[in-house]
């Protein structure tokens, strides 16, 4: 996944180098331990942003090793083992000759080196990439222009700088929205009040109903209960503004015993007796720790080998589409509020930077179509990812080799996961394609881009790297769905029970050759027009006797009272029950 400059010819044992890659070793008769077709002996070549193995074409950025380690001692032949434990589900294993001359460091050694710079004081490939696009991707989002988009400001909502410089909230981004009634003097004290400095602040607006989805952190209200007025003012300020609701509905991402203990902390959650009207839900989504885990356990069940025999129960043991199915159930929730409820929402989880932005960003992807187009995906993951201070140097660990860092978890590759769950319930409802959502995970690792660098706005030197985006944009027709179809009115509620969500084979279990090739998303689902609607449907639905899967709903009791067709497109009824159940049999 390089830009088309680099690709390289096969046939010649070094690589083609991006600007100013530089070649630091090579080495000669080392064996590529292949877990699918056996031991291969060929040249590596380590660069300062890659391995590359000639043999077997392996071409792999640094930043996707996680740790090295030497597999015991030198073997009888004095071949000296190496394993590459990696960030993207995969194992490689090498084995070479021991060094004669002893003074001379193993090209695994100069490998840690370049895999780790920042641990070794080094600069990060992406600050010395020098690529030029015809676009510059740091200018696909702007605060105020995204805004503007919503109708912000309006007589209810302004945009302050309050946060200019970053001294109230060095996390969040610099342009804030609020409510048009709470000065800024105001916003301090809330401040005071939330961790982090996180305040309550707009994400998104309803066009037509006003109703909000705001984010912030948890409060800090301690075992004792510490309340704070300006805090209950201002969300009860957040509920004002839209006059179509006297209620405020506060979404907590964590399971309650976890929001409880977290009092202990001097954090916890907002007592319904201390905020009149609002009303408390615990979406019970777990925290960085459990999601690492789980992941971990996935990569055991899918690589190198998958035993069929247990394949379901194994998957299951990882609870992985568990998660998978809470997250989206908890942002179904959120965007049923708004829209079918048109009630404004507060979500937070501890920090706000996690689980809330998963739900934020997966809730709008629901409500807004613009956010299913490309630049439009490429805005809300800016938005709401990035500049809203999700921690992707900590939580990734870019060029640091200390691969046991408690911080470390897969929130982002979670979100990624969930929209592709909603690309396959939706197939003609996103201008992007799978390729796409593999490209940017892809580059979540890699370090040749600067876009998921960091952990915050203030933190991001963007003029000194190159964005994804920029690459991105410049060949779009490689991310593109032919099947879309632009539904920019329609809300989109996907079905999340369990039966109905999927391993993303394309991505987790792409490695493995025994396994169906990747062919991207929009060769595999089709859609047939029938009885003038669309209904959009996975190929594999086809055999299932799913007729139709997803259509066009008709309208239910949250619907009722409108004079236009109903612009939702569902896989249940628009009004959502607890258990989410599908309106179809299979």
């Amino acid at each position: 996944m390089f830009p088309p400059q680099v690709l390289r010819d096969s046939s010649k044992e070094e690589p083609q180098l991006l600007p100013n890659e530089i070649v630091q070793d090579m080495a000669k008769d080392v064996t590529y331990i292949c877990p699918f077709i056996g031991p291969l002996r060929g040249t590596l070549t380590v660069t300062n942003y890659r391995l590359f193995f000639n043999s077997f074409v392996l071409d792999l950025p640094l930043g996707v090793v996680s740790r090295v380690e030497k597999i015991g001692g030198a073997s009888s032949r004095g071949d000296v083992s190496y394993g590459l434990v990696c960030k993207d589900m995969r194992n490689l294993r090498f084995a070479h000759k021991q060094m004669d001359d002893t003074l001379r460091k193993s090209i695994f050694e100069v490998l840690m080196k370049f895999a780790f710079p920042v641990s070794n004081g080094l600069q990060i490939f992406s600050f010395e990439y020098g690529q030029v696009f015809p676009e510059n991707g740091w200018k696909v989002y702007d605060a105020l222009t995204e805004y503007k988009r919503q109708g912000i400001p309006n007589e209810s909502w302004r945009i302050t700088k309050v946060n200019d410089h970053y001294e109230l909230c060095d996390t969040y981004p610099s342009t804030l929205v609020v409510p048009v009634n709470i000065p800024d003097e105001e916003l301090k004290r809330v401040a005071a009040f939330r961790a982090k400095g996180r305040i309550p602040v707009l994400s998104w607006i309803h066009p037509e109903s006003q109703a909000t989805v705001t984010r912030c952190s948890q409060p800090m209200v301690g075992v004792n209960g510490k309340r704070s007025k300006e805090d209950e003012k201002y969300l009860q300020a957040i509920m004002d503004a839209n006059a179509q609701s006297h209620k405020l509905f506060i979404f907590d991402a964590r399971p309650s015993v976890n929001a409880a203990a977290n009092k202990m902390k001097g954090g916890g959650y907002e007592s319904e007796d201390a905020y009149q009207n609002a009303e408390l839900v615990f979406l019970d989504i777990h925290n960085i720790h459990v999601m690492r885990e789980s992941l971990r356990k996935l990569k055991d069940v899918v690589y190198p080998n998958i035993e069929e025999s247990h394949w379901l129960s194994n998957l299951e043991s990882t609870h992985w589409l568990e998660h998978i199915k809470l997250i989206l159930a908890g942002a179904l929730r959120i965007a049923d509020k708004v829209e079918s409820g048109k009630t404004s929402v507060v979500v937070h989880c501890s920090d706000g930077w996690d689980r809330t932005a998963q739900l934020t960003s997966l809730a709008m992807l629901m409500l807004d179509g613009y956010y299913r187009t490309i630049r439009g995906f490429e805005v809300l993951l800016e938005k709401e990812w990035l500049s809203f201070g999700h921690r992707f140097q900590l939580r990734i660990g870019h060029g640091d080799k200390n691969h046991t860092d408690a911080d470390r978890s897969p929130v982002f590759i979670q979100f990624i996961d969930c929209v592709w769950q909603m690309t396959r319930q939706f197939p003609a409802a996103f201008e992007f394609n799978e390729y796409f959502l593999v490209t940017i995970l892809d580059h979540l690792y890699s370090c040749l881009f600067g876009t998921f660098l960091c952990n915050s706005e203030q933190q991001r030197v963007k003029e000194k790297t190159v964005s994804l985006w920029s690459y991105i944009n410049s060949q779009l027709e490689e991310f593109t769905n032919p099947l879309y179809v632009n539904y920019s009115n329609h809300v989109l509620f996907p079905v999340v029970s369990l039966r109905h969500l999927e391993l993303w084979v394309g991505y987790y279990i792409r490695w493995n050759p025994r396994m169906r090739p990747q062919v991207r998303q929009h060769k595999e689902s089709l859609a047939t027009v029938w009885s003038g609607h669309i209904y959009l449907r996975p190929v594999n639905s086809l055999s299932a006797g799913h007729w139709p899967p997803y259509r066009t709903a008709a309208p239910s009791s949250s619907c009722a009272g409108r004079s236009e067709p109903v612009g939702h497109l569902c896989c249940t009824a628009p009004g959502i029950s607890e258990t989410f159940s599908p309106s179809w049999s299979g």
